[in-house]
């Protein structure tokens, strides 16, 4: 009897002993990086057949090779929409970037037109400036038509409607700032890396993009339809060459908002919070350059050489701005300033009454 105790309570010290060490010396792995990497089109959807080529195997083809690229680096995790020739229905997509809890969500077409148009162009979600991006989004958002039961899953939505599409706009106006920045990226790996035509970061109402909750961009990567172009798009050159360039702004995202959140050195920290004070009822625009967990003093030498820079606190963040200006087209030269210092990821933030409020708002109670 005395025998069966003891080994009873060897054994709980043992088991306690273990759980102890377990519990010490075991740590959570951090949360990888995912991004959800999302090929346009697929199975029973071609998409676009300029010059014979096809847009839905061009687009899987440079999706796997990003993939494979980014899966290299440990911190990423990367999901796939589809990694086959097989139809995924708009809103399916964006429920599996959801259901990832997906950090960036990436979308890869090919454009067509009746010219001998050219140009790669990456869209967010955002209102039609124009009528040609109302264009390329309704040939995008028209494969709702190949769906079974689309009217329910889309409560009624009509790609042919500006006022359908209108509808969807904010969304994502909570992932914009974000949005534009990956798009600039990759736009700058575009144009100035492998000087394809800069057809620029532009903003309409892609149904994929509304789907998703998170930052979230559609890369337009050629026309198909241009006999040159095409031939790029589809020759092994051309879709190694798109899909670094792609991989390489993802990197560089990623590497921003490691950069900002955890290595922003600090030389001082002894100011106070600055309140963004704004006349009543006016809206101004600044740069931001940084986020950091960190309180950074705002002295020129800690941000590059700049000056004039603002800082408030939001959650957990101190974000940081460059300039202060009533005007959006002066902010946007701020911005490339900022830019040339370094700050590769500024985008532009508009404030009213202290507040900060949607860049689309800003601009258009500005233009009223």
């Amino acid at each position: 009897m005395k025998t069966n105790k003891l080994l009873l309570f060897v054994s709980l010290v043992i088991v306690l002993t273990v759980s102890a060490f377990t519990n010490k010396d075991v740590q959570t792995p951090p949360k990888k990086f995912v991004v959800v990497l999302d090929a346009g089109h697929g199975g029973k959807d071609p998409g676009n057949l300029g010059n014979g080529y096809r847009e839905k195997s061009i687009a899987l083809k440079i999706v796997l090779a990003v993939g494979e690229a980014l899966e290299k680096n440990p911190d990423i995790k990367v999901v796939y929409t589809r990694k086959k020739d097989v139809f995924v229905d708009l809103f399916v997509r964006g429920k599996i970037a959801n259901k990832a809890n997906a950090d960036l969500f990436v979308s890869i077409h090919c454009d067509s037109h009746t010219s001998q148009a050219y140009g790669a162009g990456t869209f967010v979600l955002g209102t039609h400036r124009n009528n040609t991006n109302f264009e390329v989004a309704k040939k995008e958002n028209s494969v709702i038509f190949l769906e079974d039961d689309y009217k329910k899953n889309y409560a009624g939505f009509d790609p042919n409607s500006p006022e359908s599409v209108m509808s969807i706009l904010l969304s994502q106006e909570e992932y914009l700032d974000q949005s534009i920045q990956l798009a600039g990226l990759i736009q700058n790996n575009f144009a100035n890396k492998l000087k394809r035509k800069d057809r620029k970061v532009k903003q309409a109402g892609f149904i994929v993009l509304h789907q998703t909750v998170m930052p979230s961009v559609l890369v337009e990567l050629g026309f198909l339809t241009n006999k040159k172009e095409g031939a790029y798009l589809n020759s092994k050159k051309g879709q190694k060459e798109m899909s670094i360039a792609i991989k390489n702004a993802i990197l560089d995202y990623k590497d921003t908002l490691d950069k900002n959140v955890r290595d922003f050195s600090v030389i001082d920290n002894s100011e106070d919070v600055v309140e963004i004070k704004t006349p009543v009822e006016d809206v101004v625009y600044k740069v931001q350059i940084a986020a950091s967990s960190k309180d950074i003093a705002l002295k020129s030498y800690n941000f590059k050489g700049l000056d004039a820079v603002t800082k408030i606190k939001e959650g957990h963040l101190y974000k940081y701005f460059y300039g202060k200006t009533s005007s959006y087209e002066e902010t946007k030269a701020l911005e490339k300033f900022a830019r040339k210092k370094g700050y590769n990821a500024s985008f532009v933030v508009a404030f009213k009454n202290g507040k900060k409020i949607p860049l689309l708002s800003a601009i258009k109670s500005k233009a009223n």
